[in-house]
């Protein structure tokens, strides 16, 4: 044998340098005379049933389109499947490339069953198309941006009007819900790596929907979602634009969203049942029953009312910065503590300071407990000293003995709106500013701890819509927002918010009272 050049212009693999000597009939016969006898006479105690064979096809041949709900529809083909050459199936489902005798022989796989690979998952990796956005430049590939949220108190004053009118609230899941956008603007995207079209290599593709990623798609989405709802008879909130209310005669429809996720709720259990219907119909999506899990907030609901805390994510914090096992304390701060920026005092590591004070900062969506002594602490940020570390180490031991604090929404409860503002003269050691705070109550229970809009209230007050009262400090609940208190202030004050500590067990013991 000598090189030679193939016709593709490929040269042969040379010479071995021992001689090449043809084996003998004998040989090859005792080579392949074990196979031959299992596959022509496998033996009687082997079953071979042929469902977990054909199993796997079902994920490579296209399902049957369902009726059409005027919305795009797709096709998922499972591409890590086995191959269905030899697989037992009926003319319907079967691919026309396999040929009849392949479809009539089974027989052959049952050797299969023995092989210890056989059974192993195959890892599988996720993989997405996505646009980059970061190369888009605002007034050229795209307009508008902004697309509206829930905010975590429209959230809370949500699940407090559902313990108030004594619904259950349901949360479903959107699925890929920006590919449902329609673009205004044109958006073209080139060849995805190793994807690239070889008759056309030059050619981009023209978007008609959105893409993750893509600086419009948030609003596309939402304006796509708040048009579907409206034309199903819904009107949007005049003040929070991701609520959205349907009114059938005295039965009621609220339907509050975030992004994909999406929260519900209604007078009868007939109007829920609608809603799933309309999304299901209109998107695909995933429904997840009862809320339980919202945005970072875990949502317990029995029949006396509705619980949200953080403990989860309480915990997880705690264990990420080494405090999952400390010394406990009464207190978030020490009463009367006046932090301030000594500029004197030894720093310490920005970025760590920056991590404990942006982890402990999401849990004031459920612990206006914690407030004042993070807010107070967030403020020294750009320069951190030891002091101050001691200050956000305190809270974190504080929260290791109240994880599980929560606020309680109680059924049937008034729907009143109470509010407390106050406060302090001077507080702050370095520039001399008041520090202010207000609560809002809606019914018996916190909906709202943010700061006091002065304008809005001031025009209110001489339209004769809010009266305003002095408190005594005594009385001042929201005392807890402009200044570090003792452990029996702290506790008193707690009890007012409408706050409890409930064990998990406890809780599940609640949520059963539903079923029964």
């Amino acid at each position: 044998m000598t090189p030679t050049t193939l016709r593709l212009g490929l040269v042969a693999n040379p010479p071995p340098s021992t001689p090449f000597v043809l084996p003998s009939r004998t040989n090859w016969d005792r080579l392949f005379q074990l196979l031959f006898d299992e596959l022509l006479t496998p033996p009687p105690s082997v079953n071979h049933p042929a469902p977990k064979v054909i199993a796997p096809i079902a994920e490579v041949v296209a399902l049957k389109p369902a009726a059409s709900t005027g919305s795009p529809s797709t096709t998922i083909v499972n591409q890590d499947a086995p191959s269905p050459s030899n697989s037992q199936t009926t003319p319907e489902t079967q691919s026309p490339i396999i040929p009849n005798i392949v479809k009539e022989d089974n027989q052959d796989v049952a050797h299969m069953n023995n092989d210890p690979f056989f059974s192993i998952p195959i890892p599988k990796n996720k993989v997405q198309l996505v646009a980059r956005g970061y190369r888009q430049e605002e007034g050229i590939d795209f307009e508008v941006s902004f697309a509206p949220v829930a905010r975590l108190e429209a959230i809370r004053i949500f699940l407090a009007f559902a313990a108030h009118m004594n619904m259950v609230v349901y949360q479903i899941h959107l699925k890929t819900a920006f590919l449902n956008g329609n673009l205004r603007e044109e958006v073209y995207v080139s060849h995805p790596d190793r994807f690239v079209d070889l008759d056309n290599p030059n050619h981009m593709y023209k978007l008609k929907k959105a893409l993750y990623r893509l600086k419009q798609a948030p609003c596309v989405w939402y304006d796509m979602l708040s048009s579907f709802l409206i034309s199903q008879d819904f009107s949007k909130g005049s003040v929070d634009r991701t609520l959205f209310i349907r009114r059938d005669g005295k039965e009621l429809l609220l339907v509050q969203i975030y992004v994909d996720d999406i929260i519900f709720t209604a007078s009868t259990p007939e109007l829920c049942d609608l809603f799933a219907k309309i999304m299901c119909l209109k998107f695909k999506m995933s429904m997840m029953g009862k809320i339980s899990f919202f945005i970072g907030l875990q949502i317990s609901q029995s029949l006396r009312g509705i619980y949200i805390n953080q403990s989860k994510y309480a915990l997880e914090s705690l264990k990420k910065y080494g405090f999952d096992s400390c010394d406990l304390v009464d207190t978030p701060m020490v009463e009367k503590s006046k932090l301030d920026e000594d500029k004197e005092g030894k720093t310490i590591d920005p970025s760590h300071y920056h991590g404990m004070i942006g982890t402990l900062l999401y849990l004031t969506a459920n612990r206006p407990d914690l407030q004042f002594s993070i807010c107070m602490c967030a403020r020294y940020q750009a320069r951190p000293i030891e002091k101050h570390l001691h200050a956000v180490k305190r809270i974190f031991r504080y929260l290791r003995g109240t994880v599980n604090r929560r606020l309680w929404y109680l059924k049937d409860s008034s729907i009143a709106l109470t509010a407390f503002a106050d406060a302090d003269h001077a507080g702050c050691q370095d520039t001399r500013r008041n520090t202010s705070g207000s609560m809002q109550f809606l019914g018996d229970r916190l909906s709202k701890h943010i700061d006091i809009r002065y304008h809005f209230i001031k025009e209110h007050v001489e339209n004769g819509m809010i009266e305003l009262y002095f408190v005594n400090t005594e009385y001042q609940l929201a005392n807890i927002f402009t200044k570090a208190l003792g452990r029996e202030r702290v506790e008193f004050l707690i009890n007012k918010l409408g706050m409890r500590s409930f064990t998990p067990k406890t809780l599940k013991q609640l949520a059963d009272e539903v079923e029964e």
